[in-house]
């Protein structure tokens, strides 16, 4: 599956940060994972701390599919808002979904804070009213927070808005916890840490087939090699439904654009992640090196060819909306991209194990939470394996 344009910033900002072997041998593990991306990183992480024998393969480096076109937005609030979300999986789940996605930013950031070259900074998240008839949804929503105790929000009118932002909206959610991290650096970091204590990677090493035996999974590689395990984790992301005998996933296609270096440093109330409720949608951040990253204006359809090709167009798009809101900010774009992400029926990513793979867990975090959704499933995936007892694992459930 192809799924990025050629150009992502964090690829071109760190470039090939480690590079690993292909398999040229039969191997032997306690858990084989597949993928090699922001879940998989997470979830070796937290398998090799507990003294798994784990082995990690990729068709790609590390880290070089949709990890490297993330723009990597940490946020608790889910795809689906909590009002509507509460209608989907009930109130208990729902409201643990939000809470699961608050401790999964503090966790990284813990995580973050052991690797030297990591960016991973705390940012409030600013959600604002597109237009006049989204703001009864939006004050529901708040008021729900507020209920539940979901992080530290505050309700903004237009004035506030003004006030705080500089630019006109009808109204809007602060909430105090967000944060932004380099997701592609973080893979690496962890990938490395995880080598330490026993991780074994291989790039460039394709799974052919899988079969399932009675106590064990062996993958068929390209050639004569096997990797024969106790355990599969599949963290293959959006390629996963490959795997799934029903379908899951929602494909879209969406664009991101990051400005040139500016001199300030400060740009709008503490530089907090913005999105809109419109639909499609464009969101904010700034980067540790000065510069504005804009993302959105997504399209309902996988196409690579089709998605490439309208990258100029919206590249200009997200620009236009983005002068729109801070006309004083000349946005002189340096880099452009494009993707593909996918969403569910609920907006909850799908964690745990099908009928059909046996040995196998899945830890697939679609949306715009894939982040925090991977650490979420490297904490549910590890309480499995080490038998501790986990209810949150239910919630993202292939059966729900």
């Amino acid at each position: 599956m192809d799924l990025r344009s050629h150009y992502p910033y964090w690829l071109l900002k760190h470039g090939i940060v480690k590079t690993y072997p292909s398999v040229t041998e039969s191997l032997h593990a306690d858990i084989a994972i597949i993928g090699s991306g922001i879940t998989g990183a997470l979830v070796a992480y937290q398998l090799c701390k507990e003294g798994f024998y784990v082995v990690m393969v990729d068709k790609r480096h590390v880290g070089q599919g949709s990890t490297a076109a993330s723009t990597c937005l940490l946020q608790y609030e889910i795809d689906t808002p909590l009002h509507k979300l509460i209608s989907k999986v009930g109130e208990r789940n729902a409201v643990r979904s939000y809470e699961l996605c608050l401790e999964a930013i503090e966790q990284i950031g813990k995580i973050a804070h052991n690797f030297k070259h990591v960016e991973f900074i705390h940012r409030p998240s600013f959600q604002f009213a597109s237009f006049k008839h989204h703001v009864a949804d939006l004050q529901k929503e708040y008021i729900l927070r507020k209920q539940y105790g979901i992080s530290s929000v505050e309700w903004l009118t237009g004035a506030d808005v003004k006030d705080k932002f500089g630019f006109e909206a009808p109204a809007g959610i602060l909430s105090a916890d967000g944060a932004q991290l380099d997701a592609y650096r973080m893979a690496h970091s962890l990938i490395y840490s995880a080598s330490r204590n026993g991780l074994r990677v291989y790039d460039s090493t394709p799974v052919t087939a899988i079969r399932h035996h009675k106590r064990s999974i062996e993958l068929k590689l390209e050639g004569k090699y096997t990797i024969t395990a106790r355990k599969l984790i599949i963290c293959c992301g959006y390629e996963s439904q490959a795997f799934i005998p029903k379908k899951i996933e929602t494909l879209n296609s969406t664009y991101a654009t990051i400005s040139e270096p500016y001199e300030q440093t400060n740009f709008w109330y503490k530089n907090s992640l913005i999105w809109e409720t419109a639909n499609p949608y464009i969101y904010l951040r700034t980067t540790s090196d000065n510069r504005i990253l804009i993302g959105g204006m997504d399209d309902t359809f996988y196409n690579p060819d089709k998605r490439d090709r309208k990258l100029k167009q919206k590249a200009v798009q997200l620009r236009q909306s983005f002068q729109k809101l801070f006309p004083h900010l000349d946005f002189k774009s340096d880099f452009e991209w494009a993707g593909t992400f996918c969403g569910t029926k609920d907006g909850l990513p799908y964690i745990g194990s099908i009928p059909q793979r046996p040995h196998t867990y899945f830890a697939l975090g679609f949306g715009g939470n894939g982040i925090t959704f991977g650490q979420i499933a490297a904490c549910c995936i590890r309480d499995i394996l080490v038998n501790k007892k986990n209810p949150d694992t239910a919630i993202f459930s292939f059966t729900r």
